[in-house]
């Protein structure tokens, strides 16, 4: 692999295209039952390839995506940290939503609001949004503190349509940023 072509940069972190050399962490960071817990099931490495498909071709045609994160002082991939459109319809959408998912060695750290942050500048002053959404089951509190630290406001709750009905993890929190 190449040295990474980094669209988004921050003291610690790169946050960059999908490589296929980042398959084999991807699913790896997948079936890890800690960091997987607010998930109605942990991915098959089928699965998670699909993903990552889909931010290389939502990649293409927005110029954003839910993009691989390296740790810049290790050169190790740690997670995603990024923006994507929305793909279900609810009360909000379309919308772009702003996500992270990192890898468990690196909870703790301030790696999740310094690349959500750094998300949020590149939305307003590349992408010219002028809003964007976020959202996580109501028992998520790590990631709900991730959304309050970048600035984000509580507006509700919904029922994820893509989570079974009936299942402990369907109600989401949703926060918003005016950007």
């Amino acid at each position: 692999m190449n040295k990474p072509s980094y669209i988004i940069r921050t003291p610690r972190l790169g946050l960059r295209p999908w490589y296929d050399a980042d398959r084999a962490p991807f699913a790896r960071l997948n079936q890890d039952p800690d960091v997987m817990r607010y998930f109605p099931s942990m991915p098959a490495d089928a699965e998670t390839s699909a993903a990552i498909d889909r931010q290389i071709h939502h990649q293409s045609r927005h110029g954003f995506c839910f993009w691989a994160t390296d740790l810049l002082e290790e050169e190790r991939f740690v997670g995603f940290i990024g923006l994507c459109t929305t793909r279900f319809s609810a009360s909000f959408t379309p919308a772009v939503e702003i996500g992270w998912r990192v890898a468990k060695d690196y909870w703790g750290q301030g790696l999740a609001p310094e690349g959500a942050a750094a998300c949020l500048e590149f939305a307003r002053e590349r992408l010219h949004l002028t809003e964007v959404y976020s959202f996580t089951p109501l028992s998520n509190r790590p990631s709900e503190r991730v959304m309050q630290k970048i600035g984000m406001e509580h507006v509700g709750s919904f029922m994820h349509p893509l989570i079974a009905e009936g299942h402990p993890l369907q109600e989401h929190l949703l926060y918003y940023i005016r950007l």
